[in-house]
């Protein structure tokens, strides 16, 4: 019989804030790993950011949209970086063949997924605050220029971020090492339907039923909207929000369900590279 779910609500801060400090030391161990999260967003950044000044010389209307590639670009990193700082962290442990170890102490498997949504935006600032100060340099685009919109962006990428990372991160505690490849790939399977780069109307109608049905498709919408048209659309941002409340709780929800299905199994003492 499955452990009911009820324990697993208790939280200890310094459960949590201990095993950031078992991350912390992880990254600060490697230069690669440190200079890893910084290159993927620049290089991204300069080719669209490059991408954008040709078109601003050449094409009046997309020049009245100036800075929508970039600021793509930029909160599609968010929602990447976000996902993959999540996964990354918990492939760190089934790498170690840890994650028996720490399931038989006193961590709680909630105290678990909260130690590794911090550490997705410890890595997600490392990766991105030195990209948008090169992106405000080079190509005169202030990300932080946006505000409160930038918040409640950020606010709903990050959900969406840790809801796929912690669903990604149970359907490995069940399946094992097989099913690393969705940490590195199942985002981008979002990334057309998510209309990063283009607005939802391109889309055929029965595809933009599904669009709409995806908490990032609001977020790229309210940009776009705030810097051609100059308007704040928080009704895209409050549906963002509700929806990324169904997700999360879903995916928190399933995450325990599989790791009791792991423990059932054993699985959680057979995991490593």
């Amino acid at each position: 019989m499955s452990e009911p779910i009820a324990p697993y609500c208790a939280f200890s801060l310094h459960r949590i804030g201990a095993m950031v400090l078992r991350y912390y030391y992880l990254m600060r161990s490697s230069w690669p790993r440190l200079l890893e999260l910084i290159y993927w967003p620049m290089v991204q950044m300069l080719m669209w950011g490059l991408l954008q000044s040709y078109v601003d010389q050449n094409a009046r209307f997309f020049a009245r949209a100036g800075g929508t590639f970039i600021g793509a670009v930029l909160l599609w990193d968010i929602l990447f970086r976000g996902q993959l700082g999540f996964s990354v962290s918990f492939l760190e442990e089934m790498w170690a063949r840890n994650l028996g170890n720490l399931m038989m102490s006193p961590l709680r498997p909630l105290e678990f997924v909260a130690a590794l949504m911090v550490m997705s935006i410890v890595r997600l600032a490392i990766g991105m605050v030195p990209v948008t100060l090169v992106a405000l340099w080079l190509f005169n685009f202030n990300l932080y220029a946006l505000g409160f919109a930038l918040a409640a962006f950020f606010a709903n990428l990050i959900f969406t971020s840790w809801a796929v990372g912690i669903l990604v991160s149970g359907l490995i505690l069940r399946n094992g090492m097989g099913a690393e490849g969705l940490a590195w790939t199942i985002m981008f399977l979002l990334l057309p339907l998510t209309c990063v780069y283009y607005p939802v109307s391109i889309l055929p109608d029965w595809l933009q039923v599904v669009a709409w049905a995806l908490p990032p498709t609001y977020v790229f919408e309210g940009m776009r909207a705030l810097l051609i048209d100059q308007v704040f659309r928080s009704d895209l941002m409050l549906q963002a929000l509700v929806l990324n409340f169904l997700y999360f709780s879903v995916s928190v929800v399933v995450f325990l369900k599989l790791l009791d299905a792991a423990r059932r199994h054993g699985s959680l003492i057979q995991t490593g590279e």
